[in-house]
């Protein structure tokens, strides 16, 4: 399997420009993951660390779906993989497979970009029970561009650490 990363214009409006280098990170995760089988996704970074480029996958979903799903569309469910809103628990990807976490994570990309694409403006606002405040879909944008960028990082890394590929 071979992502493809599509960097994003050097001009665009706000919203096309937030869109794009979203959707740029999370190829940016897919490529990182690129050619690698179950066990070498669930290899971890360093004890005692559960981190694992399956595991970064898995918390993403939750992120994706927190953020989309729960605050800017006011859904009332629960996390992926864990019924205590513990986002902890997607990092320990023990048993998981390549399958069922891209599955997850690929649903909860695909339902993030339906409500971003239906929201009025970038100045919808949800409110944000961790954070005890109404947040913009602008924010929310921007804040999992952060979350996936420092992960990609962790990515490196971690890929590093599999099979010694590198780059960015």
């Amino acid at each position: 399997m071979t992502t493809e990363r599509i960097g994003p214009k050097a001009t665009a409006d706000e919203r096309e420009m937030l869109r794009a280098f979203l959707d740029y990170h999370r190829a940016t995760l897919a490529w990182k993951c690129d050619g690698l089988d179950d066990e070498q996704l669930r290899l971890r970074s360093m004890p005692p660390s559960t981190l694992s480029l399956l595991g970064l996958v898995r918390h993403m979903a939750e992120v994706e779906r927190a953020w989309f799903r729960r605050v800017i569309d006011g859904q009332d469910i629960g996390l992926v993989w864990s019924d205590s809103g513990d986002f902890q628990v997607a990092y320990d990807a023990t048993g998981a497979t390549r399958a069922e976490a891209f599955a997850a994570w690929q649903a909860e990309v695909e339902h993030s970009r339906r409500i971003e694409r239906e929201a009025a403006s970038l100045d919808v606002t949800g409110f944000s029970r961790s954070w005890d405040e109404d947040v913009s879909l602008r924010m929310v944008m921007l804040h999992l561009i952060h979350e996936y960028a420092r992960h990609n990082g962790h990515a490196d890394l971690l890929r590093e650490g599999v099979d010694g590929v590198t780059g960015a």
